[in-house]
């Protein structure tokens, strides 16, 4: 622009704030600009973007948050990355698409409408709970590492109890938790479900409006089939995957909710997402018999065979019994099943077999007697493929007995519990003693070897107890590493000795031996989950067999799409680690129970006593977006499309025929008739066309083995014949801490995402989230960070608003004649950091991307203000215009109405967000970098050396100059140039090579020692200023540098003189102290300092 205005139309100081203390003025003054800037955007319609093929398109999306409550900082940090993405795709000059759902499928709200009911009829509206609680059950800590090794799978650890802040020792009340959400008056209404889909998605909207998200709203729409135009969607999906001989019905073991009835899929738990059925073998180990006192001595049981049930993940083990354990004080049940036989186990397991079409009538246990593992204590039993003819009942009381049955056959040769257990009672009579246990049922029974394991002998369980001096059951540590060590070796590496396997591996053994103990009638099948699973409505999961409707993950042609699509040129995974848990689910999902049989959601086409889950109609729905806008509109109260529709298409017009017509390309079938005229049709074809596919889909790494590895499955189906359709990134993120710890209500930082707007602003909030992470580490919002940006976005707009003032009073220097060295290597510096910027947002490296972007932006305008300070010359009018406006633009995706707020101080009535990213004003100047750098480590470096002196004032200096290195030490460097990387890495063992190199040449090998060591230092220094720091010649003129700008350096430094020395000059005698001279290397000058009255 020609010319500046003197003020911005808001300036900050003079923001009035009447009712907020004198310490929130600066946060209000920059939610003014926010909500200004909100305003504009809102009237400008900036975000609503339509099919333009001049332009690139890019179309980013995040998975539609759950609405069973107002959005939070979790959902914000995620979120992040897709909005950051956008604001930046938009400055390359892209057709930016960025949509928003709203997901209420499923199982979550159902749930809670139903408690919220429950409470009410109980203790009364509102209601009066009572004073005193039981403590919530503890889930039990569960050692997963030997089953994994043994055939366990990919599961996620964190319980949405935990993350969301509701796990203790309180039971949760719907009530409770509506109130901190909504108006008391309001919450009994939040019986009904609809009150939900109702209520929370508009408030999202706003929430989301408040935070400065760049989103078309006329896109956004809720799920379930009270949106007629998604649930007509989510059919066609399912008809098309059905016809494609993707769903398949059966019998299958799932994850299963004994309250509700049906299967828990992971959106329908409270805790345990991503826990999957794990196949136990249950060995039958007959009772041979009891004492007449015992309580198995009972009418119900008389004439019937009675099995104590161990369950266990090594059936090929069963060669090695030697006893079996129970815990005492354990609670057990003698069940009947559907065969007549009677076995002993706990009360958890009997239900999971009933689920499993074991018991008499499915899902219900008979149980005909009660006793405790005191009462099996001393029993003989007849153990298959055992070497012992009979083997005793033991105790343990390490057992859980929330895991398995309850009751573990003992294998001491190859499991270091069991042997350490064996052996404590063989040493201890007293112990044994004590639980009625006589010699001849412990002291006889020897390990038994079974398998051979390369390293650790025929008794493996034996050699890691001595190796590790495990002496008791109670060194817990100790026996989990070596349970894990030996099960791992074992199993993959450990021979057969014994049986019919005898000379296979382990691993090729199990299958052959379980099928064995099988057929024989020895043995049954067992499921439960990999670890605790609690449903929405508060029950702990079982496993169960159930008739099902299920997606075929999986299925091998299919897999195999998917994977070679993530490697491809195709895909884009932003980084390693990211790839490696996409093919760790691939390998991991299998069949998908998608199907339940009450809850929200869309019908089952074909059997519409089904309802699909909430993760298999959230797999595609991005399609729909591309033409959302024609059916939704984007007002806040048509989120279900059902208040009128922009194009005038009926819902029920829309049948799989049209979707085939839009977005497969497929023809009308000959003679079909619809009310929509085939221009219309042939538009919403070519918007999909235009915009698909997503360019980039953003989540949380909780996603991945679920939802995120589904979308890539259901994509790879649905367009089966058009890869090029199927999703082009993904890119995950971890969770967010506050403050270094989890989010946790009790620990009052779980902030809701208008709270943190409110609290921070919108643009301190975001500044916070850009600088908290981006891997798939747990990432940390600070709020004292966020305090901070408040700070630094406040005296920032301040210090702009006296460039602009002195603008317009002709303050500044002007011309290009009158352009120092200072004021162009300054320009080059913001050259160059627009270049990383774009470098990091690019990568989607945020954090790194706001300190290049903020923090050195800052810097080097710091360090060229001081200059113009300490010299007295004003700054140069357009390099610091520059400096500001390219400020404005490359912050805009962070901090976008505080960018927004500067752009238009240029005067500019567009918005920052059209605007275009920065270019360089020519190519960056290497060599004035390099003089740049220069000036400003020996800035630095002077500093930290003049701490150390003892120097009295007047401080005078010499500084010594070195341009080129001896010939030993340039033969040296050459050999480094060839060794390192294009950045000035070293591979690990340099130094090490290094000395074999010197002592090899003759001109060299006299001073290897001396040369070892410039070697190092020469490696070090190449670490910090990459590999220019290894050039045998500078090729920079440092002393013209520092002559230039003599007169900073003196105030800068706080020096009364200062000379700049040649070392290399000859004929020139050096003043000062040789050893510092001597001290000079290319690019790093040393120095003397020293007293201008006493020359000391």
């Amino acid at each position: 622009p020609k010319s500046y205005p003197s003020y911005p139309s808001i300036i900050m100081s003079q923001v009035e704030v009447k009712a907020a203390p004198k310490s929130f003025a600066r946060r209000d003054a920059i939610r003014a600009l926010e909500k200004k800037a909100a305003a504009k955007w809102a009237a400008e319609k900036t975000f609503e973007v339509e099919v333009d093929p001049t332009k690139e398109k890019f179309m980013v999306t995040f998975p539609y948050p759950y609405m069973n409550g107002r959005l939070h900082l979790g959902h914000a940090f995620s979120l992040t990355k897709a909005e950051f993405t956008a604001r930046y795709q938009r400055l390359l000059g892209k057709n930016v698409l960025f949509p928003f759902g709203f997901h209420c499928t499923g199982m979550p709200i159902q749930a809670a409408a139903n408690k919220l009911k429950e409470e009410i009829a109980t203790y009364g509206c509102p209601p009066v709970f009572p004073v005193e609680v039981e403590a919530a059950e503890e889930a039990p800590k569960e050692d997963k590492a030997a089953e994994q090794a043994v055939g366990g799978k990919f599961a996620g650890k964190k319980s949405k109890l935990v993350q969301k802040g509701q796990a203790g020792n309180k039971p949760m009340r719907q009530w409770d938790i509506l109130s901190k959400m909504v108006p008391l008056e309001e919450i009994p209404e939040f019986a009904d479900p609809m009150k939900w889909l109702n209520y929370f998605p508009p408030l999202g909207v706003e929430d989301l409006k408040e935070f400065g998200s760049a989103i078309d709203w006329r896109r956004s729409f809720i799920t379930t089939s009270v949106s007629p135009v998604y649930d007509s969607f989510i059919r066609w999906q399912f008809n098309t995957l059905h016809r494609g001989n993707r769903i398949r019905s059966g019998f299958r073991p799932n994850v299963y909710s004994v309250k509700d009835k049906q299967v828990c899929a992971d959106h329908d738990r409270s805790s345990g997402e991503g826990v999957g059925p794990q196949e136990y073998t249950i060995v039958k180990l007959e009772i041979l018999s009891f004492p007449e006192t015992s309580p198995l001595n009972h009418p119900a049981l008389q004439g019937k065979k009675i099995y104590l049930a161990p369950a266990t993940l090594r059936p090929e083990t069963m060669y090695g019994q030697t006893n079996c354990f129970v815990l005492p004080e354990g609670e057990y049940g003698a069940f009947e099943f559907k065969n007549g036989e009677i076995m002993v186990m706990s009360e958890r397991a009997a239900l999971g077999l009933a689920h499993q079409d074991y018991a008499l009538e499915w899902g219900k246990t008979l149980c005909h007697v009660k006793l405790t593992g005191q009462d099996l204590l001393g029993l003989p039993l007849k153990a298959p493929l055992a070497t012992y003819e009979v083997i005793y009942t033991l105790p343990l009381m390490t057992i859980s007995m929330g895991k398995g049955t309850g009751v573990v056959t003992s294998v001491p040769s190859d499991a270091p519990d069991d042997f350490v257990a064996l052996k404590e009672l063989k040493d201890k009579p007293l112990w044994r003693e004590k639980f009625g246990l006589t010699t001849e049922m412990v002291e006889p029974f020897e390990v038994v070897p079974i398998i051979e394991i390369p390293g650790y002998g025929d008794k493996s369980a034996v050699t890691m107890c001595e190796r590790l001096d495990i002496k008791s059951t109670k060194d817990k540590d100790k026996l989990k590493a070596a349970k894990d060590e030996v099960y791992l070796k074992g199993f993959y590496e450990g021979i057969m000795l014994v049986g019919e396997c005898a000379g296979m591996k382990v691993c090729d053994a199990k299958p052959i031996v379980r099928k064995t103990l099988l057929e024989a009638g020895h043995a049954l099948a067992y499921f439960e989950p990999e670890s605790t699973v609690i449903g929405r409505s508060g029950d702990e999961c079982v496993v169960a067999l159930t008739d099902q409707w299920y997606l075929s993950y999986g299925d091998e042609q299919w897999r195999s799409l998917i994977s070679t699509h993530i490697h491809s040129e195709a895909f884009n995974s932003y980084n390693a680690p990211l790839l490696e848990s996409f093919d760790k689910a691939i390998a991991w999902l299998q069949e998908w129970a998608c199907s339940r049989e009450f809850g929200l959601g869309t019908q089952l086409p074909w059997d519409t006593k089904w309802v699909i889950d909430s993760l298999s109609d959230s797999t595609v729905y991005m399609a729909l977006y591309t033409i959302a806008h024609r059916f939704f509109g984007g007002e806040a109260d048509n989120l279900a499309g059902t208040n009128g529709c922009p194009c005038g298409i009926s819902p029920e017009a829309l049948t799989d025929e049209i979707y085939d017509y839009i977005f497969l390309r497929k023809p009308l079938p000959a003679g079909f008739s619809t009310t929509i005229e085939t221009k219309l049709l042939d538009e919403l074809r070519t918007e999909f066309e235009y915009w698909y596919p997503m360019d980039l889909r953003v989540s949380a790494k909780d996603l991945i083995p679920n939802h995120l590895t589904m979308c890539l499955y259901n994509h790879a189906e649905v367009w089966k014949d058009q890869p090029q359709l199927w999703p082009r990134g993904i890119y995950c993120n971890g969770h967010i801490m506050v403050d270094a710890e989890k989010m946790s209500k009790s620990k009052g930082n779980f902030l809701m995402l208008l709270e943190s707007v409110e609290e921070f602003t919108a643009d301190a909030t975001r500044f916070a989230l850009a600088d908290a992470g981006d891997s798939l580490e747990d990432a940390n919002f600070d709020r004292q960070v966020a305090n901070q940006a408040i700070t630094y976005l406040y005296n920032e707009e301040e210090w702009i608003r006296t460039v602009f003032a002195d603008v317009a009073k002709g303050a500044l220097r002007t011309g290009e004649e009158c352009k120092t060295w200072m004021d162009r290597a300054f320009a080059n510096e913001v050259d160059c950091l627009i270049e990383a910027a774009a470098a990091d947002y690019s990568r989607m490296c945020y954090r790194d991307g706001i300190h290049r972007a903020w923090f050195d932006m800052i810097i080097v305008r710091d360090f060229y203000r001081d200059w113009s300070i300490r010299t007295n010359t004003p700054l140069h009018q357009e390099v610091i215009l520059r400096f500001i406006y390219v400020l404005s633009v490359i912050m805009s995706p962070i901090t976008p109405h505080w960018c927004e707020h500067i752009y238009a101080m240029f005067g500019h009535t567009t918005s920052v967000c059209t605007a275009s990213w920065p270019q360089p004003t020519g190519p960056v100047d290497k060599t004035l970098r390099k003089e740049y750098v220069f000036f400003r480590d020996f800035l630095k470096n002077f500093r930290l050396g003049a701490i150390k002196t003892k120097v009295v004032a007047p401080k005078c200096a010499h500084v010594y100059l070195a341009s080129t290195y001896e010939a030993q030490k340039i033969e040296v460097l050459q050999y480094m140039q060839t060794q390192c990387d294009t950045i000035g890495v070293f591979p690990a063992t340099f130094v090490k090579d290094l000395k074999p190199w010197l002592e090899a040449q003759e001109s060299l090998k006299v001073n290897t020692k001396g040369l070892m060591q410039f070697a190092a230092f020469m490696r070090d220094e190449a670490g910090e200023r990459g590999v220019d720091a290894l050039a045998t010649v500078l090729p920079i003129n440092q002393k013209a540098i520092l002559e230039a700008n003599r007169v900073y350096v003196l105030t800068a430094l706080d020096l009364a003189e200062i000379s700049f020395n040649d070392v290399e000059a000859e004929g020139v005698e050096i003043p000062g102290d040789k050893k510092k001279i001597a001290l000079a290397v290319p690019g790093k000058p040393s120095f003397a300092i020293y007293c201008g009255t006493t020359g000391k």
